[in-house]
């Protein structure tokens, strides 16, 4: 021990003593910049790009989305770049991520980001988006990881740090409190401080506090009457005064609106708006441009000493990635390895909501015939969802994969399109009659419906329910995909439905007569093939729902207790801490499906729970066995309940959890650990986090709703 406490001193001396020699080589820099090449590297010099310093080696800062793939190539306008190859890896959105309830995937999933941005020449991905699925219609929650701010905490954190070893910079997003799509632009946000810190930063906080993420990005909406990329009190309040970030805050496109708040507010670069600027703008007219600078009535030592730390900020994180020698690799592109970090994400992501009579998975012995319906089953979606779009090297669909895994057998698979894409379609007769002859045909019928993204990046409303800039209009199945299914229910109950999207969607018109619902997300590009090996039992499903289904929109308490979409002008977050599973559980509406909640073609038994607390933290303990004859692999969830709180607190609340894999047969001890974090709750009288001694139930099981174990424990 004293060995290993003398190597860590060692190497923390090292690391404070380059730190130093890197902020004296940064100091030395800005003193030979001029007042144009600073303004000059603090906002956009093309659509992507923010201008470097030729003359002194200080090159441009190269930004690229997504989320869950490197975009298409726009080089330095918005014009796509024809001729090259910017074909690469597609992975299934962060929703699915989320949904594997597997941190240690979400570094695999970051790191291919930060390998493929590499290899295209970028040094910024813009992602990870960790907004609060505050509402089901939001058509960004198909980038997103949770309604629960402790999932996107695990996960967000693994997903930076893959990025960051790859020498590029992740950029957090979107903060905060953009929680909606529709009027993003102009909305001002009010909450309680107790639902911000409890619910809506956590997943930041865990980002730049564990993740140490390099970059960080404003959202569009104003909150508590401030435009967020360049708010006081996020910014430069808690930011960076509290959690001490010492790199980049980068705003959205379009999202700075005043030159003084953005100079003293923290925004460190200003980019473009992809609705304003093409090519050949003006770029020294943005706010944080010498023009507009010039005209603000600011002392000289002021405006230095504001300059230099955003100069510096940029500068920082370049000798972190791109002017560290450490980091010359030039990555990889487009590779079987990232294809296969791609599957096993869709293979572990992909949810199984409900298997009446053990329906899947489907025998391949037992049937001669299967009927494949719905446009869905046969479309790509990489292309589509505005800025997160994706030009994949190419994408496995449903019907593909489902015919991968029969080739050589003697199924017949046939296909009916049974529903068009089209804005405000209804059911189409002639569709539904092919379907339903193909159905009345088969032995087994699966239908792939739910959302859909926009078809194209430029016309983002042209079809898309999940897609940047646009919410959905409600949570009915569009396309007339009710009547479809009720249709082919008609001649055939061997039917299950897989829903595609980015979140819940009302199933209650068929929910009850379908044998089984798989919810597939958009699973990438191997997603295809992952659907099909849990279909016919090759994978056994193992994802768990990171947000609530409800069962109509009436009954999601931004819809209940709060303000969607507001008034235009304000929109007040008056469900307050009572987000997602929080509100169900507290005030005891039933879900359709619950937080946590995904099947498997196994049994897990949940037993010996033991409880411990001392020196502030508490230790569970219980064992797990599967009690079924598949190996599978099962999320153990530990939820907090305080036994008598002095305010108002959730039923429970998600504070552990790990996900376990099982042979048929085995069974293992499983530890986790809650600290006093974990019993904590923010009191706005003392205006910080307190827990009251006291008596806690500790809570272990499937899901939220699925609870298998309990037992109390006195916290001091």
């Amino acid at each position: 021990m004293p060995f290993l406490l003398s190597l860590l001193s060692c190497c923390l001396q090292v690391a404070a003593q380059n730190n130093i020699a890197t902020e004296q080589k940064i100091n030395s820099l800005i003193k030979k910049m001029t007042l144009q090449e600073k303004l000059g590297m603090i906002h956009a010099n093309s659509s992507f790009t923010s201008n470097g310093v030729a003359r002194l080696n200080i090159p441009e800062l190269v930004m690229s989305d997504g989320p869950h793939g490197v975009r298409p190539e726009h080089g330095r306008d918005w014009e796509k770049d024809e001729n090259v190859n910017d074909s690469g890896t597609y992975l299934p959105t962060g929703n699915t991520l989320a949904a594997t309830w597997n941190p240690a995937l979400g570094y695999q999933y970051g790191a291919v980001l930060g390998s493929e941005a590499k290899w295209r020449g970028k040094d910024v991905i813009l992602g990870p988006g960790i907004n609060i699925i505050r509402t089901p219609l939001n058509g960004r929650n198909f980038e997103y990881l949770s309604e629960d701010p402790y999932l996107i905490s695990k996960m967000v954190v693994g997903y930076i740090q893959g990025v960051q070893a790859q020498g590029i910079s992740a950029c957090v997003k979107h903060f905060a409190a953009n929680n909606q799509e529709i009027l993003r632009n102009s909305i001002n946000v009010e909450m309680s401080e107790r639902a911000l810190r409890e619910i809506y930063l956590p997943g930041f906080k865990a980002a730049v506090l564990t993740g140490k993420v390099n970059t960080l990005m404003g959202a569009y909406n104003k909150f508590r009457g401030q435009w967020c990329t360049h708010n006081k009190y996020l910014i430069n309040d808690i930011l960076k005064k509290e959690w001490k970030f010492d790199g980049i805050v980068i705003s959205d496109w379009g999202a700075v609106h005043n030159t003084k708040e953005a100079l003293e507010n923290g925004t460190d670069i200003e980019m473009g708006s992809e609705f304003t600027l093409k090519s050949g703008t003006d770029y020294s007219k943005f706010f944080l441009a010498d023009s507009a600078v010039a005209s603000v009535k600011m002392d000289k030592v002021k405006l230095d000493k504001l300059l230099d730390d955003k100069v510096r900020r940029i500068l920082r994180i370049m000798y972190r990635t791109k002017l560290a020698a450490s980091k010359k690799s030039t990555g990889s592109y487009a590779t079987k390895e990232h294809s296969a970090v791609a599957a096993k994400v869709a293979e572990e992501g992909i949810v199984l909501l409900k298997n009446n009579d053990h329906f899947f998975p489907i025998q391949k012995k037992n049937i001669k015939t299967i009927a494949v319906i719905g446009e869905n089953a046969a479309r790509p979606n990489a292309y589509g969802g505005g800025s997160s779009q994706v030009k994949a090297l190419y994408e496995v669909t449903p019907l593909q994969g489902i015919k991968n895994i029969l080739k050589g057998t003697d199924v017949t698979v046939s296909y009916a399109r049974g529903y068009k894409i089209e804005r405000n379609a209804a059911a189409n007769d002639t569709l539904i009659a092919e379907a339903v002859k193909a159905a009345a045909n088969a032995d087994v019928v699966i239908v792939a419906g739910g959302w859909v993204h926009g078809y194209n990046y430029n016309v983002w409303n042209d079809n898309a329910y999940d897609a940047e800039g646009f919410d959905k209009p409600n949570m009915d199945m569009p396309f007339g995909q009710n009547e479809l299914i009720n249709a082919v229910l008609k001649v055939n109950p061997n039917v299950a439905v897989v829903l595609m999207g980015g979140g819940a969607i009302d199933v209650s018109g068929w929910d009850k007569k379908v044998k089984t619902i798989i919810e597939a997300w958009y699973p990438g590009m191997e997603g295809g093939n992952a659907l099909a090996k849990i279909i016919f039992g090759e994978i056994n499903p193992s994802g768990k729902l990171p947000v609530t289904f409800p069962k109509h929109l009436s009954e999601s308490p931004a819809h209940v207790l709060g303000e969607y979409p507001g008034d235009s002008v304000n929109v007040k977050y008056s469900d307050d801490i009572f987000v997602g599973y929080r509100y169900f559980d507290t005030y005891k509406v039933q879900p359709q499906f619950a937080f946590g909640h995904g099947l498997s073609y196994t049994s897990f038994e949940y037993k010996n729970l033991q409880v411990n607390y001392a020196n502030k933290a508490t230790t569970v303990t219980l064992i797990i066995k599967n009690t079924g004859g598949t190996a599978g692999a099962e999320v153990v969830q530990v939820y907090v309940n305080e036994k008598s709180p002095e305010i108002k607190r959730p039923e429970k609340e998600l504070k552990a959890f790990a996900k376990v894999m099982l042979k048929a047969g085995e069974e293992k001890q499983i530890k986790l650990t809650l600290d006093e974090n974990a019993f904590q709750y923010f009191s706005e009288a003392k205006n910080k986090w307190v827990m009251k001694p006291g008596r806690f139930n500790i809570l272990v099981g499937s899901s939220s709703a699925d609870i298998r174990l309990e037992k109390g424990v006195d916290v001091k």
